[in-house]
């Protein structure tokens, strides 16, 4: 059974996230390859960066925990420091919340005569739109386009930073952004939840024109050949933030007609 959804799938944004991201590079890859050889290639590079502020995440992304141990309400007798002293047990003990690793995969074009790194599609991970991770990944931004590499990201998640403000920017869900390497202004695809993912321009190098990336098609096929319907119970609410109650009505009124 296809998503429901004609876009973005909001019940892709919880634990199924690392499977969605790492099928969504690999098909990108895929559609792209046809496309630009001979002369440019399409690679999968593996980054890892170390989550060290996870606590959002748990339930959401990361696996459920025991977050929050209750101590015993009564406590018939009070255990004695080493001193002789009594002391009052703590009422709740909480986990130390290990630093979680994070691959994530990006899809580099390169050229094929020199594996001059060209353009970068970055699809963005909850780490990156929070603390401590928004910062290196701003940076990494900066580098690309003092490289004059062509960038283009996917935020295809409601949580976290957007990143980019501004007035003309319309509140919406999902937003897709093509900086062009020593472009003075961004290309961008801001993306409802009622709206199909787009069909977006790949720049290469001069004089060489843009390719076509069809996004729509590239997550149709990740979501059928992984079954996702499967893991994801639409009866339920999507993972948090929360949508507003009319976005919720239309939810529920597609997915009935899909069930």
């Amino acid at each position: 059974m296809p998503s429901p959804f004609p876009g973005m799938d909001p019940y892709l944004e919880g634990y199924l996230w690392a499977d969605v991201h790492n099928a969504l590079a690999s098909k990108i890859r895929q559609l792209l390859v046809p496309l630009l050889r001979p002369r440019y290639t399409a690679r999968l590079e593996i980054y890892l960066v170390e989550d060290t502020a996870p606590e959002g995440e748990i339930g959401i992304l990361y696996p459920d925990v025991e977050v929050v141990l209750r101590q015993p309400e009564l406590i018939e007798r009070l255990p004695r420091s080493d001193a002789g002293v009594a002391t009052t047990p703590a009422p709740l003990t909480l986990p130390v919340i290990q630093p979680v690793a994070v691959r994530i995969p990006s899809v580099e074009i390169r050229d094929t005569a020199g594996n001059r790194l060209v353009t970068s599609i970055e699809i963005l991970s909850p780490v990156n739109k929070r603390e401590p991770g928004l910062t290196p990944y701003r940076q990494k931004r900066q580098r690309l386009y003092g490289a004059a590499v062509n960038l283009i990201e996917l935020d295809l998640l409601r949580r976290g930073t957007r990143l980019f403000s501004h007035p003309r920017l319309p509140d919406v869900p999902y937003l897709i952004a093509l900086t062009r390497a020593k472009a003075s202004a961004v290309e961008l695809w801001p993306i409802k939840l009622q709206q199909e993912l787009p069909t977006i321009p790949v720049p290469l190098c001069e004089p060489d024109g843009d390719v076509a990336l069809d996004l729509d098609r590239a997550l149709t096929e990740i979501y059928d050949e992984a079954a996702y319907e499967l893991s994801i119970n639409y009866g339920q609410l999507p993972p948090p933030p929360v949508f507003s109650t009319a976005e919720l009505d239309w939810m529920q009124t597609i997915v009935s007609k899909a069930i």
